[in-house]
């Protein structure tokens, strides 16, 4: 049972780090500038997102905590029992 959730956690972390991925696409967009001196030329910036920022931590938070405890449970029930 030990080692079947400790498989659930990993997988657990893996798809918490497809969601950052995928959040942390969708986190930056690009902007037009307008000059800031007339006869100049438009400048670009790259705006985040702050919701979408938000997430992207906290997906890649769990995914670490659930990383470590996964693994640390995974050594832990290959260890032989002592007596």
């Amino acid at each position: 049972m030990t080692r079947f959730r400790a498989v659930v956690e990993l997988l657990l972390a893996c798809g918490a780090v497809a969601g950052c991925a995928i959040s942390w696409s969708a986190v930056r967009t690009t902007v037009a500038v307008a000059p800031v001196a007339k006869d100049q030329p438009a400048t670009t910036s790259v705006v985040y997102d702050p919701s979408l920022l938000l997430v992207t931590l906290l997906l890649a938070t769990a995914a670490g905590m659930l990383a470590v405890v996964g693994v640390a449970r995974l050594r832990r029930a290959a260890r032989p029992a002592s007596a």
